[in-house]
């Protein structure tokens, strides 16, 4: 069901018509004439029935017997439908935030994950209608997406780059989280303003396993880009000495000097130089 606009006018306006009908009442009841009076009195009743106040940033949804008659979105005092059951809605930004859920990445890791869901109710007449409760709809529909999106990438890798994960790319992840809900809150005329993840860990039983693994992984590539560059840096060593004609050196003394441009690049500690005060040969 979709949102209608509903019929209304100034409310001052119906408080006049409602004074004027009352005084007509009074003179009438004055002349004993009881049928207008009651006439009278029954009109103006109806008309009080149709006075409504709608705050800003708030909306009222009008049922009349059980038929949708639309929306008034605009604030202040009117006069409507007499006889109708006039529903609030919110319209305003309203924040949900999940508890923290515990769910298995891609890897089969199990993580701690929540996020901070930013919404706004831009369809009355779905909310109240299409679901239950669209407050716990929203909940309920924003931790199942929490959950399905966490599940579908890794808390972190150190073997590809380019991959995708959790921890090192929030806001991919936001945009997809927020993309999934706005797909599973349609229903309820809700609109995702925005969605961002609040809470992201291992669970507390192989946080600390996990850190251990991610120090070894880091040391490793670390240590992979450290051979690389030694190893280039060897290599540019070696042509520079060649082409320029500084040194001519046989295939053994060329192992020698990359053997020790290695250590000294990729040691930890720094080395010891050592000075030959003799023939190179």
């Amino acid at each position: 069901m979709k949102e209608t606009k509903a019929w209304h006018m100034n409310g001052f306006v119906g408080i006049i018509c409602i004074a004027i009908l009352v005084a007509g009442a009074l003179v009438s009841l004055l002349q004993q004439q009881i049928v207008i009076t009651v006439l009278f009195a029954v009109i103006a009743v109806a008309l009080a029935s149709g006075i409504t106040i709608v705050q800003p940033n708030q909306a009222k949804v009008l049922i009349f017997f059980g038929r949708y008659l639309g929306t008034i979105r605009e604030s202040g005092l009117f006069l409507t439908v007499p006889l109708t059951i006039r529903q609030k809605v919110s319209l305003r930004v309203r924040n949900f935030t999940s508890s923290k859920l515990k769910v298995n990445d891609v890897q089969g890791n199990p993580i701690e994950i929540a996020a901070v869901i930013v919404f706004r109710v831009i369809d009355s007449a779905k909310a109240i209608f299409d679901v239950d409760d669209y407050e716990q709809f929203v909940g309920i529909q924003s931790e199942a997406a929490i959950r399905h999106v966490a599940t579908k990438y890794p808390y972190d890798t150190f073997s590809n780059d380019d991959e995708i994960t959790l921890r090192g790319n929030a806001d991919v992840i936001s945009d997809v989280l927020a993309a999934e809900l706005q797909e599973r809150l349609k229903v309820a005329g809700v609109e995702v303003i925005e969605a961002r993840l609040t809470h992201l860990a291992y669970s507390p039983e192989i946080a600390s396993a996990m850190l251990q693994r991610q120090q070894a992984i880091a040391i490793l590539a670390a240590r992979k880009k450290i051979v690389e560059g030694a190893v280039s840096m060897a290599q540019m060593a070696i042509e520079q000495l060649d082409k320029e004609g500084i040194l001519e050196l046989d295939d053994e003394r060329k192992a020698n000097m990359v053997n020790n441009l290695m250590v000294a690049i990729v040691s930890e500690r720094a080395t010891q130089p050592v000075i030959n005060t003799g023939s190179l040969y």
